[in-house]
């Protein structure tokens, strides 16, 4: 006979953390079925450098956005023939810089110990639709698939808990769209976005995307996430109409982001009132503005965005530097991007939203694309399945630039495809065809 384990040894839920009673055999606030424990999983986890454990003047020199001056002159833009850009300090992207310390102390892991499965997963975006309640038809348990979803939120045939909010997530706002899910293998969603559009003040549309990824070591990464992501969506939809530069809208964006992250480190105090400052909230974060002709992209972190032109015979482009590890080690010539992102330090960031940051360092760079294409913003839990821009190319429909709603269900379908070890969180921005005779800023 099979020996049933203990429940009164867990004092709380694997899946939720709500606290058990002994001898229960399902959590009662989301179901889970406490009867097996399955292994934690072997993720490499991403680490963050402690502000205090800043790499020497040897390490790497990431590119110092400074503050834009208020002349509004706009910044020089290119062509894709001059990818990768520049950043908001006129500085090539890629530029080299020797190796930081490989042994680095004072890094925090971004992966804690979980499950390796949940029994609850995160819906599948591309059925979604499928199983989407309705007024005629009742909602269809995501888990099982075919019990009746009652009122409290259980489903009446296998009894578990449906998806919370933020599992998973999709809005279209004009031209754009995102999809945010928790994937597989995490017990919540710490992503999070925010996209709209606006018009300039000569009437022309802008498209507005941000994504950012909590780290999940920090104290409510979700809540970081959230408010850097909204921060920066309110300064880019209100600065944009206003007439500010694309690109001094990005950086300031990204600066009052890190403020609305900042101010989460002082409350509540609670666990951490000693130290507010230790293992404060943290998040990436990534976004992009699409005018007429324009394309301007800001970021710290880790998170990503890349160039698929409508056009499939003409090279895709990732537009972004990680503030990473392995970025260092690919820059100063030490590894190959492939051996770099094979090592278990790849996802230690340099850079991120956080009291207990480095001096905050916003990239920014603009281009001016000379055909139409779409622009994907997303997190790492989307990369790390389709690293390079081909693979993203390759994973993105052919008919993305008309149906971004769709194509970021794909994109997010790919990634749990791949395993779904992390959130998931696409954005995907279409980039008209340019102006005729668009020759500048």
């Amino acid at each position: 006979m099979s020996h049933m384990p203990q429940q009164a040894a867990l004092s709380k839920c694997p899946s939720c953390a709500e606290p058990l009673e002994p001898g229960d055999r399902y959590c009662g606030a989301c179901g889970y079925d406490l009867s097996v424990v399955p292994a934690p999983p072997q993720d490499r986890p991403t680490l963050t450098m402690n502000a205090s454990d800043r790499p020497a003047p040897g390490g790497v020199a990431w590119p110092v956005a400074p503050e834009p001056d208020s002349s509004g002159t706009p910044a020089a833009v290119h062509l894709p023939t001059d990818l990768p850009g520049t950043d908001s300090g006129g500085s090539p992207l890629r530029a080299p810089a020797p190796a930081a310390d490989p042994a680095a102390p004072g890094v925090r892991f971004d992966r804690p110990q979980e499950p390796e499965e949940y029994r609850l997963q995160a819906p599948d975006p591309r059925v979604a639709a499928e199983s989407a309640p309705t007024a005629e038809t009742p909602q269809v348990c995501v888990a099982c698939r075919a019990g009746r979803v009652d009122d409290d939120g259980y489903c009446e045939n296998c009894g578990h808990a449906q998806p919370r909010e933020r599992d998973h997530m999709e809005r279209e706002s004009g031209p754009i769209a995102a999809v945010s899910d928790r994937g597989l293998r995490h017990h919540r969603n710490e992503d999070a976005f925010a996209v709209g559009h606006t018009a300039l003040p000569d009437g022309s549309p802008a498209a507005v995307a941000v994504v950012c990824d909590g780290v999940s070591s920090a104290t409510r990464p979700d809540e970081a996430s959230l408010a850097a992501s909204q921060a920066a969506g309110e300064v880019l939809l209100s600065a944009l109409p206003r007439g500010t530069h694309p690109q001094q809208a990005m950086h300031e964006a990204i600066v009052v982001a890190a403020q609305a992250v900042n101010a989460l480190a002082g409350e509540p105090a609670g666990d951490h009132e000693h130290a507010p400052h230790q293992n404060a909230p943290a998040c990436t974060i990534v976004g992009a503005v699409v005018t007429s002709g324009l394309l301007v992209v800001g970021w710290v972190g880790d998170s990503r965005a890349y160039w698929v032109p409508v056009d499939r015979g003409a090279p895709p482009a990732r537009l972004t530097e990680d503030d990473s590890w392995a970025a260092q080690m690919v820059a100063a010539g030490l590894m190959t991007e492939a051996e770099a992102y094979a090592d278990e330090r790849a996802h230690a960031i340099t850079g991120w939203l956080g009291a207990d940051a480095y001096e905050l360092e916003p990239h920014t760079a603009s281009f001016k694309p000379d055909r139409p294409g779409v622009v994907v913003v997303c997190t790492d839990g989307l990369w790390n399945y389709a690293e390079t821009a081909e693979e993203m190319a390759e994973a993105m429909p052919l008919d993305a630039a008309v149906r971004p709603l769709h194509s970021a269900r794909v994109l997010v379908g790919h990634a749990l495809d791949g395993g779904g070890h992390d959130n998931v969180t696409v954005a995907v921005v279409p980039f008209p065809a340019p102006p005729q005779g668009a020759g500048s800023a």
